[in-house]
């Protein structure tokens, strides 16, 4: 029988429209990595809600990328007050990648969730978020300079405090990291079964897991797509992942 020997990773895409049509989008940002940061090849998969086979795809993939987009998540799926006029929403992509996740994590696919796919494991998991972080009484502006160069714009912003005996801190093996800081909304209400990973100085959740979790399950606020080779926590969150997607490499080559 033909033994895999590299992992595939699916990676959600967004709705967007260009010219008369609409168009399935992914930042190659977060296909290089997939690329960079890991020994496996990432696969994009469109938002089309309803018709996706999702547990055909799952039975597929040896992982997942829950991508950031400029979209938000509808309010209307944590009970939230209505978006400001002008906000970026993409129904056909919430109408997705909610219950993708959800139903990856229950059936052991490891799961990293990034930025806006960050903000979907909170709402999946039943928590709210704060629409504009900016605006809230006691936390900082997270937003990046959207006049300045990416590389500033992506560049490290702040420090983030790891739990004690977290997945992250493990894997890094300090209390502390720097990340950078590109993001409006944030965690309100945290989500049933996550636990904090990470938080910033002024108290807001930056990352957390999913207690008890048959396999890896994270989700981080920042950016560490973001020129991996430069940045060593951002390696040691991308090898973890790998590490679980080989893994599940593995597993199936045994079964057959």
């Amino acid at each position: 029988m033909f033994e895999r020997t590299i992992a595939f990773v699916g990676v959600t895409a967004c709705n967007q429209p260009l010219g008369l049509q609409e168009f399935a989008t992914t930042g190659h940002k977060y296909l290089r990595g997939i690329i960079d940061g890991t020994e496996a090849w990432p696969i994009i998969i469109p938002s089309l809600g309803a018709d996706m086979p999702m547990v055909e795809l799952l039975n597929l993939v040896d992982g997942l990328l829950f991508t950031g987009s400029p979209s938000n998540v509808e309010p209307h799926h944590y009970q939230g007050i209505p978006s400001s006029p002008g906000t970026l929403h993409d129904p056909l992509r919430d109408a997705t990648t909610l219950p993708f996740l959800r139903l990856a994590i229950d059936m052991g696919v490891p799961v990293l969730a990034i930025c806006r796919g960050f903000q979907e494991m909170n709402v999946a998991f039943g928590g709210s978020l704060h629409q504009k972080v900016h605006e809230v009484s006691g936390l900082h502006d997270h937003r990046e300079d959207k006049t300045a160069p990416l590389a500033v714009q992506y560049g490290v912003a702040h420090t983030v405090t790891l739990e004690p005996g977290g997945l992250l801190f493990e894997s890094f093996g300090r209390s502390e990291a720097e990340v950078n800081s590109v993001h409006t909304q944030g965690v309100d209400r945290l989500g049933l079964g996550l636990r904090p990973e990470a938080y910033a100085g002024d108290g807001l959740i930056e990352a957390f897991t999913v207690n008890n979790a048959r396999n890896f399950a994270l989700g981080v606020q920042f950016h560490p797509e973001w020129q991996i080779a430069n940045n060593p926590f951002y390696q040691a969150i991308f090898k973890q992942f790998s590490a679980a997607c080989n893994a599940r490499v593995q597993q199936r080559n045994q079964i057959k």
